[in-house]
């Protein structure tokens, strides 16, 4: 019997795409012990599952998903996250940033004080809880310029932190999985991809998504240059005006340092179409917790944040 091979015709970019990922799903799983999934409820997270399952079919997924809790997330996606774990059956470890508050692991910042920054000592505690050697993540190279010179595998030393120079090399696409006592790897199978890949592959895939993706109408302020939603968690300052905008999130983090974009991009090929000309990254146009400062992303992920 003769082999089918495709044509080149039959195998597009996403196809390649995909099948990496799911080669280097496959070989994390070989090397290490115990691997967990970071799902967040965002887009990224939510590919990252849906490859997870396809690696893995049919059987269910060989290891958790954990979700880092600052108790800031908004509504739709905790939704999102709880119902898509619910479907696929999984094992929801959550890592709640308010316990760590409450153990005096972290300050507290307040009612309305942003609790992102705090995350890495919840999710370095979680880690070590649970004894987890490897973490899947949805990062991607093009979203700032200190996951652009991140490895594929990121090994992390005894405190979690990230040395860009220790860093082993992924010549032709071959990885050295092994972990070394007292390390641990973060893996990240959507390195290559793009914020358009992404949102080509969910089209394809038909995937689910939390609703704030979509455009619908919100009331807003603005504020330092971004659209940020009022609700619990982000309060009109003096001199500022609450407007009813028409808006959707690029990308999700906490409501009160997540910006949305003026849209009416509400079909996914409208959102298609809308970042296929955007000239600057979701994070970079959306993200207060990136402005801090010109290396707010490397100086975090030295201190053990994704």
């Amino acid at each position: 019997m003769a082999l089918s091979i495709p044509s080149p015709q039959a195998t597009n970019h996403l196809d390649v795409l995909e099948s990496h990922a799911l080669f280097i799903f496959r070989e994390v799983v070989a090397e290490c012990e115990r691997p967990v999934l970071l799902f967040s409820g965002g887009k990224d997270s939510a590919v990252l599952l849906h490859l997870a399952t396809k690696a893995f079919a049919p059987q269910k997924l060989p290891f958790a998903v954990m979700h880092v809790d600052t108790g800031q997330n908004f509504d739709e996606v905790l939704a999102f996250r709880d119902r898509t774990v619910e479907r696929l059956g999984a094992r929801l470890v959550i890592a709640s940033v308010q316990d760590s508050i409450n153990q005096g692991r972290v300050r507290d910042p307040g009612p309305l004080g942003a609790r992102n920054r705090l995350q890495s000592v919840t999710l370095l505690d979680a880690i070590n809880a649970n004894g987890f050697d490897a973490a899947f993540g949805g990062a991607r190279r093009d979203e700032d310029k200190a996951r652009a010179k991140e490895r594929v595998l990121s090994f992390r030393d005894a405190f979690g932190q990230w040395d860009p120079r220790a860093q082993r090399p992924e010549l032709w696409q071959l990885y050295q999985g092994k972990v070394n006592p007292g390390e641990h790897v973060r893996a990240f199978p959507l390195s290559d991809w793009t914020e358009l890949d992404v949102w080509q592959y969910i089209a394809r895939e038909e995937m689910d998504l939390p609703s704030i993706y979509f455009a619908h109408e919100r009331d807003v302020i603005e504020r330092d240059g971004m659209w940020l939603a009022v609700g619990d968690f982000v309060e009109a300052r003096a001199g500022e005006t609450i407007e009813r905008r028409v808006v959707r999130f690029r990308t999700v983090g906490d409501a009160n340092c997540t910006g949305a974009v003026l849209s009416n991009a509400d079909t996914l090929e409208a959102i298609i179409a809308e970042v296929a000309v955007a000239n600057v990254s979701e994070r970079g146009a959306t993200r207060a917790d990136d402005k801090f400062s010109e290396t707010a992303m490397e100086d975090r992920k030295r201190e053990g944040y994704f």
